[in-house]
């Protein structure tokens, strides 16, 4: 069920992507008097179609894309019957190249404000909620996972500023987009004093790969919140609420702290002392071959809510679209530079529904969607033939000189970035098999 939901997910979420981009060309070809022929959501074979007026409008079986075709423009379907005959008014190569530029930004224009509508939407609904760098380090700072120990972090450890700034949410100084930048360092406080953690240039590969979940966390206080049922805890007695004093005559107080104990003893029945309602009792518990017991430990961490009203919320959503933005391009510089591997940076379908996840969640729905919405507008900005980014250079190039770009030359170029496009898609898809193992 949960790849159901994430397949549906992922579907749901192109199809409104493809359908608004597609649009975007369709409003803008019909301002200037361009006749559309045909507006599809997916590829062929076809599944449905209605000609309203001038326009076929269908949906095509294939869900990852959709197309418009423009009369008298060269695309992706290769048609240059035209080209041989006189340009009529309707048609797309017979209107000014300002015009033609216009209608081939349509589709971006409208995924990047798309992308920033639902992030204002999102602000204004939800409002904000995190977790505070403060609050961490009242209730005993951070819990250094393995790669966090590499670079240098300890278990206790509480973040005092990242690059010299003091650090105010939590998730801030986990983002993978603040390792973008080079020469990133965090001061902490550890033992009373200030210590200087240095992150290397390669972190931010280290910090994608699949194997790793991140680099620190926070440290959770042990206060049972369920039992798994017909699990080593319950069959013990442990209840929720109970909270953990020791383990084997060991002070428990924090949940990270009981995982290596429970590593050691696999199989083997510990003494867990507990408090319940200001009793203490022992409870012999045998720890499975797993190194678990069965519970989860309630977070006791105070987080921070905030609603905006409606102005605050656009510039809030405003300011996110376009920093999203800016790492996107950051992180596309670095993948061409080689400093970010491919592999570990490019997702086909599979990753995509993955990030979609297994429940269906309207809010990180449609977060995920205008993430995306804003994802596919800088892609098609790229100015690779085939993509909108492609069509827009050669027209930047004939309003500069004057001259216009033959279509054999555009039609020679689209075959060349079909090719590519195919070659990126199927080196996603293969990765992302990869990267299930």
């Amino acid at each position: 069920m949960g790849v159901l939901i994430m397949v549906g997910q992922l579907i749901l979420g192109l199809t409104i992507l493809v359908g608004i981009h597609e649009l975007g060309h369709l409003v803008a070809a019909r301002v200037f008097g361009m006749r559309v022929e045909k507006y599809f959501i997916g590829f062929p074979p076809k599944v449905w179609s209605k000609k309203v007026g001038e326009t076929e409008y269908g949906i095509g079986s294939i869900p990852f894309g959709g197309f418009v075709k423009i009369s008298g423009m060269v695309d992706e379907s290769m048609d240059t019957q035209f080209a041989s005959l006189p340009p009529e008014p309707w048609e797309y190569r017979s209107k000014p190249a300002w015009q033609r530029l216009i209608v081939i930004m349509g589709g971006i224009i409208v995924n990047i404000i798309f992308g920033i509508a639902v992030f204002c939407v999102m602000a204004y609904i939800n409002g904000e909620t995190y977790l505070s760098v403060s609050e961490v380090n009242k209730n005993g700072g951070i819990h250094a996972l393995e790669l966090g120990k590499k670079v240098g972090f300890q278990t206790g450890d509480k973040i005092l500023t990242v690059n010299g700034k003091e650090a105010q949410k939590f998730d801030e100084v986990m983002n993978l987009s603040l390792f973008l930048e080079e020469g990133v360092y965090f001061t902490v406080e550890r033992n009373g004093s200030p210590i200087d953690i240095q992150i290397p240039d390669t972190f931010l590969e280290d910090l994608t790969n699949k194997k790793e979940m991140g680099f620190i966390e926070p440290r959770i206080p042990l206060i049972i919140s369920e039992i798994t049922k017909g699990s080593p805890a319950d069959s013990a007695g442990l209840q929720a609420g109970d909270n953990i004093i020791t383990i084997n005559n060991t002070p428990i107080r924090y949940f990270d702290e009981i995982t290596p104990i429970l590593q050691e003893n696999t199989s083997q029945i510990i003494q867990v002392l507990i408090k319940r309602k200001e009793q203490e009792m022992l409870l012999p518990i045998r720890v499975n071959e797993e190194g678990r017991i069965g519970f989860t430990p309630k977070n006791t961490l105070r987080y921070e809510e905030i609603q905006y009203g409606a102005f605050t919320s656009v510039e809030k959503g405003t300011m996110r679209a376009f920093n999203l933005l800016y790492l996107q391009s950051k992180g596309m510089y670095k993948l061409i530079t080689g400093q970010i591997p491919a592999t570990k940076s490019i997702s086909g379908p599979i990753g995509m529904a993955k990030i979609f996840g297994s429940t269906w969640d309207w809010e990180r729905f449609w977060t995920v969607t205008g993430i995306l919405s804003l994802v596919l507008g800088f892609m098609n900005f790229l100015p690779i033939p085939g993509l909108d980014g492609g069509y827009a250079l050669f027209l930047v190039y004939e309003i500069v000189t004057g001259r216009t770009v033959s279509s054999k030359v555009l039609e020679y170029s689209i075959r060349v970035g079909f090719v590519i496009l195919i070659s990126l898609m199927l080196f996603a898809i293969v990765n992302d098999i990869i990267n299930l193992f």
